[in-house]
């Protein structure tokens, strides 16, 4: 049985911070979707979420350097889950996206949402 761990993202970049790993770049960045919907009143609903991303300059990573806030962006790759104890003594959770490819959109481009 083939095992599949794979995410694909449309939208919106947070936050980024860069690193400089030797000679290879990286970047932790955040991604905003939104998924619309009518709840049981039929009114429109907007559900927000905020992606962890991580992704390496390479192959189908490139001009990572010219990821910016507010720049849209379609991206692929696998969920990372990471457990790990807090300062506070407390388990906690971490789940990110490993980036392994990664495509800028026009700005001009604007992102659609059906109801």
């Amino acid at each position: 049985m083939e095992q599949i761990n794979r995410i694909e993202l449309l939208g919106i970049v947070g936050n980024v911070r860069f690193l400089h790993l030797g000679d290879k770049l990286m970047a932790k960045f955040t991604v905003v979707t939104n998924r619309a919907y009518k709840n049981k009143e039929g009114a429109p609903v907007i559900e927000t979420t905020w992606h962890n991303v991580i992704a390496f300059e390479g192959k189908n990573v490139q001009d990572l350097d010219k990821i910016e806030k507010g720049k849209p962006v379609r991206l692929t790759g696998r969920l990372q889950v990471q457990r790990y104890t807090g300062v506070d003594g407390v388990e906690k959770t971490s789940v990110e996206v490993f980036c392994t490819k990664l495509t800028f959109i026009p700005d001009d481009t604007e992102i659609q949402y059906e109801l």
